[in-house]
């Protein structure tokens, strides 16, 4: 039989084939308020009914304006874990090992569906205040993001990890932490988003030093032996920007916290 049918065992989580469903955003919490509805029942569960043998739930934000647009989902509040909780046991019941992905957009956020044309909403449009490690915009039609102080860094962190507590409440069995694709943990992580300097900006120990923080402090929180992933761009492609040597020394200091 092919090792691709075959169990693998990740810290203390057996999963029964190396078929993993990765997270990709459905947009359709209908609510508008971050909950799962009928569409992410059944569609996570057909994904194990298909075999799989990991399912990981898309992007779910940790804070309200974490969010890519107003369909994504969330789990910042105690009232979205039992729409969650109805996921995770379609997954497992199905005989998939159900996960989840958390994130936060920052400067990222605040827009429409990609099939509404995927446009920035301003504030006048229904959108919200975006934030940033630095007041850069990701283009120039998109909103300027707020600087986040380091007060505001400290909540996004304690925000990771209430969602990831909430996570591991409604019985998820692996989480991955969102820091790639140019969302929040992504910009702190790129020279050319991050221009602070202060502790978190200038040297690549700085500017990974968020990312460090929200993995320390959720590794602290979930069970020791249940799988902690990262999700990481290797490259940005850009001159100045971020880099596979940047990555590689990265994914060191992250395998040191577990």
């Amino acid at each position: 039989m092919s090792k691709l049918f075959s169990p693998i065992e990740i810290r203390g989580e057996t999963i029964p084939n190396r078929i993993f469903v990765s997270p990709m955003c459905q947009y359709s919490s209908e609510t508008g308020d971050g909950k799962c509805g009928q569409w992410h029942t059944v569609h996570y569960g057909t994904r194990a009914v298909g075999g799989a043998g990991l399912v990981m739930v898309e992007a779910t934000a940790v804070q309200p304006e974490g969010r890519i647009t107003h369909w994504d989902l969330g789990l910042w509040s105690d009232s979205q874990m039992e729409p969650l909780r109805e996921v995770v046991e379609s997954i497992d019941s199905r005989g998939g090992t159900p996960a989840i992905q958390l994130a936060h957009a920052g400067r990222k956020a605040s827009h429409t569906r990609p099939w509404e044309g995927g446009a920035y909403l301003g504030l006048e449009e229904g959108g919200w205040e975006i934030v940033g490690p630095s007041p850069l915009p990701y283009e120039e039609s998109w909103g300027t993001p707020n600087e986040l102080s380091v007060e505001d860094i400290d909540a996004v962190v304690a925000d990771f990890v209430s969602t990831a507590r909430r996570a591991v409440e409604v019985g998820m069995r692996a989480i991955e932490l969102h820091m790639a694709h140019g969302y929040l943990a992504c910009e702190f992580l790129s020279p050319l988003s991050n221009k602070r300097r202060d502790q978190y900006g200038g040297s690549l120990e700085n500017r990974a030093r968020f990312c460090l923080q929200v993995v320390k402090a959720i590794r602290n929180e979930i069970p020791e032996r249940m799988p902690l992933f990262v999700r990481v761009s290797a490259t940005e492609y850009m001159e100045g920007g971020w880099d596979v040597d940047e990555c590689v020394e990265l994914c060191r200091w992250l395998g040191r916290e577990g």
